[in-house]
C-alpha cells in the first residue's frame, strides 16, 4: 500500500498493527462488545473492530513509513504513523489514547483498562485520555 501527500511525498508502503485486549480494570476479566475505533490524527476513520469474548480484536493494519526512514539521521523523517485509538462500552468509562505509535512491522498492543461507571457514580460521562509522547528517535 502506497500513500501520498502532497508538499513534500510521504510513503507510506508498509504496515503496522494495533492489537488490543479490553478488561475490567479490578478483576481483568476480558471485556466482549467493546467498540474499538482507530482515526487518523485528523480525525480520518481507519477502522472499527468489536472486542470477542476474550476481550480481543483482529488486529489493525496501519499504513506506515518503510523501516528505512528512521535509520537515516537528520532526515526529517518519523519512522512511524501517530494514530488516535477510542474504546467504549456501556457502563464503562471511554478510553482515548492519542498520537499512538504504529511501526513499520511491529504490533502495537494496547491493554485497555475499562473502570466500571457503578464504581464513579458521580462521573457518568468519565472519560480517561492518555496521549504519547513522540519518541526521540
Amino acid at each position: 500500500m502506497i500513500i501520498l501527500a502532497m508538499k513534500g511525498v510521504i510513503v507510506l508502503s508498509s504496515t503496522g498493527y494495533i492489537q488490543v485486549r479490553a478488561f475490567e480494570s479490578n478483576a481483568r476479566i476480558p471485556l466482549a462488545d467493546v467498540a474499538v475505533s482507530v482515526t487518523a490524527t485528523d480525525g480520518t476513520a481507519i477502522a472499527l473492530r468489536i472486542t470477542d469474548r476474550s476481550g480481543q480484536i483482529v488486529p489493525i493494519a496501519v499504513p506506515v513509513p518503510d523501516i528505512e526512514a528512521g535509520q537515516t539521521p537528520d532526515t526529517g523523517q518519523i519512522p512511524f504513523t501517530r494514530v488516535n485509538l477510542y474504546a467504549r462500552l456501556k457502563g464503562y468509562e471511554q478510553i482515548e489514547n492519542e498520537d499512538l505509535q504504529v511501526f513499520p512491522d511491529t504490533t502495537t498492543d494496547q491493554n485497555l483498562e475499562l473502570i466500571p461507571i457503578s464504581e464513579l457514580p458521580d462521573q457518568w460521562d468519565r472519560r480517561e485520555l492518555f496521549v504519547t509522547p513522540s519518541q526521540n528517535l
